[in-house]
């Protein structure tokens, strides 16, 4: 048995495609006894009792369709994480899925919204299915996905977002910061026809990086080349504005970006906030890191649709400087309560790695001995703050000070590997097999966490796709009412308003 499980575990390293990690998966849970472990309700790590009462109330309404009972059930007891059942604990005994009470509990809620959703009901008619989904959908929440920085170790992310898609678990909402803006752009700007190809090693032009010479940096100035950034954006992003992508796509994207004057906060540039944003510019301006790229001008179209300055004589620079990953403003926005984060940031991936592998629970950088040493930077850039006169050297020091400050981890984390060769392909242009290796990594770190994703974000889908049908449903209704009473034929007037209710 132990040389079949170390062959699975080979297998398991070793797959190229999910589907061959998924087959030795659940062959190496068969054997392990994994399987054995789901059948058993009873764990410390969630509140299985919970769990068991909550699955049989809503089963027993659904299935002897008291609607009432259902709807109470589900808006008074409805949580994204009821009895710890999203906790990463019960993900750690198996290979691929979790207990499976918590599976048939998740099985359950799901029959039930779609019940509620697609049946026929005297007193629980259209009006009151949208306000029920409305109102019970955004107490719920929804999942985010949050893209961290990491120049050319953004490549990370195309896997990820690749796993995630081809599955059906990418997140509506999605941040990216530095490099993460540009592939959160890439995927927002295109639909999902045109993702199949864009996503593919060979249609992403990774040109990023080049020298603006010796002497800027002797000068103190910026030392690659902003224009050649540029026109890699341009290859890869389409000319959109945020609202124009969100109308194309339906995804939600967000970028940060931080201002270069010192006082002043970082912005979160989305459909919402600045709709007339043209992408490709605030993602230039996310990616413009103080020192390396000079800062950069937003740009957005006015009424008549000309380009124009956005925020005449503000510049901005790199987003992950002061918010890598703006969980608060996402959850503000979007009703984002539960983030996935992936993380490549080179200052934080080293300490994560490890943190993340144990059992133990970790905040910001790491375990208590880098929060011990991230507080003791923030003291000594405190120090020098004071003492410093130089304006370009103070705004550095504030710069550095938010980078210690931030929190870089989310619900779910998927952060690469430690390998120090990674470090050095940081600035400098990938090659393709470069490119194949980092999307072939982000791939292979996904897949574990499927599962995990799959549960925690299951219920808030089947929100999102019941409330769609039944926008679908009141649009078909309000345009055969507007039809029925058209003043040319008075007989349709008996068609009566209330229609909207049942």
């Amino acid at each position: 048995m132990n040389r079949t499980l170390k062959q699975l575990e080979r297998d398991i390293a070793n797959a190229t495609t999910y589907q061959a990690w998924l087959e030795a998966s659940l062959e190496h849970d068969r054997i392990s006894g994994a399987d054995e472990w789901k059948d058993i309700d009873r764990s410390p790590h969630y509140d299985y009792e919970l769990i068991r009462n909550r699955l049989w109330q809503i089963r027993q309404a659904r299935e002897r369709h008291n609607v009432n009972k259902l709807v109470f059930h589900l808006h008074e007891g409805l949580h994204g994480n009821l009895g710890n059942i999203s906790n990463p604990a019960l993900y750690r005994h198996s290979r691929v899925g979790t207990k499976h009470l918590i599976e048939r509990y998740l099985d359950e809620v799901c029959a039930a919204l779609n019940y509620l959703c697609d049946e026929s009901f005297e007193q629980f008619g259209l009006k009151q299915k949208l306000d029920f989904f409305e109102t019970t959908g955004q107490a719920f929440g929804q999942s985010g996905l949050m893209l961290s920085g990491g120049a050319a170790l953004g490549l990370f992310h195309v896997g990820v977002v690749k796993s995630l898609w081809e599955q059906g678990l990418l997140p509506c909402v999605i941040s990216g910061s530095s490099a993460g803006s540009i592939v959160a752009s890439v995927v927002g700007t295109h639909s999902n026809d045109e993702l199949a190809e864009k996503l593919r090693p060979e249609n992403l032009y990774l040109e990023a990086f080049r020298a603006a010479g010796w002497k800027g940096l002797v000068r103190g100035t910026p030392v690659l080349d902003g224009d050649h950034l540029e026109a890699c954006l341009e290859e890869n992003i389409p000319d959109l504005t945020f609202e124009e992508a969100y109308r194309k796509t339906g995804r939600e994207i967000n970028i940060t970006v931080s201002p270069y004057d010192r006082n002043q906060h970082s912005r979160l540039l989305n459909w919402r906030t600045s709709p007339n944003v043209l992408i490709r510019k605030a993602s230039l301006a996310s990616c413009a890191i103080p020192g390396i790229y000079p800062p950069v001008s937003l740009w957005a179209k006015n009424i008549d649709g000309e380009r124009v300055p956005y925020i005449p004589g503000r510049k901005f620079v790199d987003g992950s400087i002061q918010d890598d990953l703006p969980v608060r403003r996402l959850a503000r926005l979007f009703g984002v309560n539960h983030s996935i984060v992936s993380q490549t940031n080179p200052h934080v991936v080293p300490f994560l790695s490890r943190s993340e592998s144990t059992d133990s629970s970790f905040s910001t950088l790491a375990d208590w001995g880098v929060r011990n040493l991230s507080m003791n930077l923030n003291y000594a850039l405190e120090l020098a703050q004071r003492r410093v006169r130089s304006n370009d050297l103070g705004l550095l020091i504030s710069k550095a000070q938010n980078v210690v400050k931030q929190r870089y981890i989310g619900d779910i984390n998927l952060i690469p590997p430690r390998q120090p060769l990674n470090l050095l392909r940081i600035l400098r242009n990938p090659s393709m097999d470069d490119v194949r290796n980092f999307i072939s990594l982000g791939e292979r770190t996904t897949w574990p966490k499927l599962d995990m994703i799959g549960n925690s974000t299951r219920i808030s889908r089947t929100f999102l796709a019941c409330r769609q049908r039944l926008d679908q449903l009141e649009e078909r209704t309000l345009n055969r009412l507007q039809l029925a009473y058209s003043p040319d034929d008075p007989e349709h007037r008996r068609v009566s308003a209330n229609d909207l209710s049942h």
